[in-house]
């Protein structure tokens, strides 16, 4: 099929019109520019800004956390790799104190593995999160990459091989003392890594915190979960897994294109995109230009998509939506029974939003039922009134309601 082929031809054939766009949005609204008096150049530069930001192409966001404040004090923060694999880097994000008493409490601190999910979007997606919990925490990041940028020599990426990812990572930062974050689809493979290495007799996170995962999608299935149902999976590969056209380094590898799933994002609640672009445009107009820049830095992060390695997708329609292996005791890795019974010496603390239309509520909750090696008084679920898959880890109900108790569930299981 060469719909991504064609895709691409679509960009560059509209790569001229966006720059003229971006040119006369800021031609005509330029406080400098003679155009910007023309009588309705306000609408105009308005109306070139919207058409650029439909036509161009958006690219990874940085993180762009360089400090944060501490108690009134600002300290600085350094993006740092800590390994690197084909499809994932492991990030680090570390803080900086100036005074011998500030570093030492920034030692003490418990080290925090975030595993962002691998279902679209890029890991910055969860900003917030880690800015958020490097107030009183080491935080480390999978970060993924964009399969289209991986060459196809490197290989296949299965949902094996990220469950075994997610080991290596644990190891490498030390299950000891460290604490797990996962968020939406990653609750899945970590709950395979973490049964895995209890099984084996391996040392376990002293906690895990589970956010928003499909960990049973048969409770309360939501429109994302009655698609994979509904469909075969030979239609998913059939319609929905193309090869990366030439002009990328993984040329030729089969992917799950981010272009798909962007449309896919947005058929899901159409008018309300629609209402926000319409919104923009009149902010525009208006010179509301707060508000017109919290829609900029919202698309530039919504916009940005990656591609998935095929294998890696099919394995999770398979596996997690259409079988529902793990919460049936079925499902085996890389030969191994996923037993998550087996867990022993980690806490759990599961988190849902009372409005998730992604993860619907009980389907995290789910690992309660899965994890019954673990003590009832090690196990604790929250469920966030008014909040939807994305308010319970981004945002002020993720800062002011979800923090503060997973801050102290961690703190409580601390070393």
């Amino acid at each position: 099929m060469l719909l991504y082929q064609m895709h691409e031809l679509g960009r560059a054939w509209m790569a001229p019109m966006t720059y003229w766009a971006e040119a006369g949005a800021k031609m005509f609204a330029a406080p400098g520019s003679w155009l910007s008096a023309v009588p309705g150049a306000s609408r105009l530069a308005a109306g070139y800004e919207l058409l650029y930001r439909v036509g161009k192409d958006y690219e990874k966001p940085e993180f762009g956390i360089h400090s944060i404040q501490i108690d009134g004090n600002a300290y600085p923060v350094i993006e740092r790799e800590m390994q690197r694999k084909p499809f994932c880097r492991l990030l680090r994000f570390k803080r900086y104190a100036d005074d011998a008493d500030n570093i030492a409490e920034l030692k003490d601190d418990p080290p925090v593995l975030v595993v962002a999910p691998l279902s679209g979007h890029h890991s910055t997606l969860l900003r917030d999160t880690v800015k958020t919990l490097l107030r009183d925490h080491k935080v480390y990041i999978t970060d993924w990459v964009d399969a289209r940028m991986v060459p196809a020599e490197d290989g296949a990426f299965t949902l094996d091989d990220y469950v075994a990812y997610i080991q290596d990572f644990i190891r490498l930062i030390g299950a000891e003392t460290l604490h797990v974050i996962s968020v939406c689809q990653p609750t899945v493979p970590v709950l395979a890594a973490v049964s895995l290495m209890a099984a084996r007799g391996e040392a376990t996170p002293r906690s895990l915190v589970m956010m928003g995962g499909p960990i049973d999608t048969r409770e309360s299935p939501t429109q994302v979960n009655d698609l994979a149902v509904h469909k075969p999976l030979w239609w998913f590969e059939g319609n929905l897994i193309h090869h990366v056209p030439a002009n990328f380094p993984g040329r030729g590898r089969r992917v799950y294109p981010g272009f798909l799933q962007h449309g896919g994002f947005v058929a899901m609640n159409p008018e309300r995109h629609f209402q926000s672009h319409w919104d923009f445009y009149q902010d525009l107009v208006k010179g509301d230009l707060e508000d017109a820049d919290s829609h900029r830095r919202f698309y530039d992060e919504y916009n940005a998509v990656l591609d998935m390695p095929a294998e890696y997708y099919l394995d999770t329609i398979r596996v997690v939506f259409q079988e529902h292996l793990l919460p049936r005791g079925l499902w085996d890795v890389a030969g191994e029974r996923v037993n998550p019974g087996a867990i022993k010496n980690t806490a759990l603390l599961t988190i849902e939003g009372e409005l998730d239309d992604i993860s619907g509520q009980g389907q995290t909750r789910a690992a309660h039922t899965l994890c019954t090696g673990v003590a009832e008084a090690d196990r604790e679920h929250l469920t966030i009134l008014g909040a939807g898959h994305y308010g319970i880890f981004s945002g002020r109900r993720w800062r002011e309601q979800v923090y503060p108790q997973v801050r102290k569930f961690i703190a409580k299981y601390a070393a």
